[in-house]
């Protein structure tokens, strides 16, 4: 059994100490099929960057930021309207992700001697907690007296599949350094496994506004996990030297993605868990991505052994984003912090098992900069 700082997590954007700079206001989103009202959270920074969040599934409805002339973008994909994200729920557009990020393989696995059996919502495996995860249920919402948002969400024992009782609280924080923290903590009344992410899909263009396969990503990992056909994690940490997800230094998304590769054929594109190269348990930089024509930069850090970088594969054209723009294949990307795929039937990979008496702590920050001078 690993320590349980194994299982921190982190989301981060900017310094903390500056969100108490951030404003938080908030309004009616909608309501759900089963009538209950959702809040829209706005939380602005006196640099006006601004970040909407919605007590349905934690979702980052928006988040807007400079490039490198101070023009503001909304960079993540997303809805006008909760209706948008109740009609369209498979791409998770923003969404906070438990029980169990990521796939867990033939949708069963075994603790303390019992073995427990999920949903198969992703051919036979499970996807992002099942059926009804995290994202699809309405959080309880308090305002921060620092000018964060905290959004808490008890999920029974037994819920999707999973054993215990597990409470989860989540925090985010807009700071004056132009940072998005999401801190995750979390207990539970019996041995359970727990994997929580954030699924934002990314264009430092703004979105919508065409692909990201000119964007020039970095990632902070010599190893990565390749998968099997249904994308569950052979066991494998293999070495990227040498093969299309060497991201080391900065690459195009574009300049390799469609390379006659097994795994990149398996997942039409990177769908893939890297392996962050990491000296202790505190947040690591997991990732860098620029947009070249705009500037911005988005930097991840993570306390998380793990990062997902997607490349949207699976959008296809047929789901109008905000402002009515079509999200076509590849117009976003993901960097989903976490633990590793299947960790729970994989006993090599670092534990995602939660005990009683323990408290899962994960933090990841996004972290928004610009690179190069404004063009005349």
């Amino acid at each position: 059994m690993l320590a349980l700082s194994s299982i921190t997590i982190l989301m981060v954007v900017g310094g903390f100490a500056a969100g108490a700079a951030t404003k938080v206001s908030q309004a009616s989103f909608g309501k759900t099929r089963d009538g209950v009202e959702v809040r829209l959270f706005t939380l602005t920074n006196d640099r006006g960057v601004e970040a909407r969040i919605a007590n349905y599934g934690g979702i980052v409805v928006s988040l807007k930021v400079p490039d490198r002339t101070g023009a503001m973008a909304d960079v993540v994909l997303g809805h006008d309207s909760l209706a948008g994200y109740l009609d369209n729920p498979g791409p998770y557009l923003g969404a906070l992700i438990g029980r169990y990020g990521n796939r867990i393989g033939h949708a069963r696995f075994t603790l303390d001697g019992k073995q427990y059996t999920l949903a198969a919502n992703n051919g036979e495996n499970t996807l992002h907690g099942g059926l009804r995860g995290f994202d699809k249920v309405v959080w309880t919402p308090r305002e921060l007296p620092d000018g964060g948002l905290e959004l808490t969400y008890t999920s029974k024992d037994g819920e999707e599949g999973f054993p215990g009782a597990l409470k989860v609280v989540v925090s985010y924080h807009l700071t004056g350094a132009n940072e998005l923290r999401i801190d995750y903590t979390a207990t539970t009344d019996k041995d359970t496994v727990v994997n929580l992410t954030n699924h934002s899909y990314f264009n430092l263009k703004g979105a919508g506004n065409g692909d990201i396969l000119d964007h020039l990503v970095t990632l902070n990992a010599d190893r990565f996990t390749p998968v099997d056909a249904g994308l569950i994690p052979t066991g494998e940490l293999k070495p990227v030297a040498g093969t299309p997800f060497d991201f080391r230094k900065p690459t195009a998304i574009g300049a390799r993605i469609e390379q006659n590769d097994e795994q990149l054929k398996l997942g039409r594109g990177y769908d893939h868990n890297w392996v962050v190269n990491r000296k202790g348990s505190g947040l690591t930089l997991a990732a860098r991505v620029e947009e070249p024509a705009s500037g911005r930069v988005l930097e991840v850090e993570t306390t998380e052994p793990g990062v997902q970088f997607y490349t949207g594969n699976f959008l296809d054209g047929t789901i109008k984003g905000k402002g009515g723009k079509v999200y076509n294949q590849r117009y976003g990307f993901c960097l989903e912090t976490q633990h590793f795929p299947d960790s729970p039937n994989q006993p090599a990979f670092p534990t995602t098992v939660l005990k009683p008496g323990q408290q899962l702590r994960s933090t990841t920050v996004f972290r928004f900069r610009t690179s190069g001078a404004a063009k005349k």
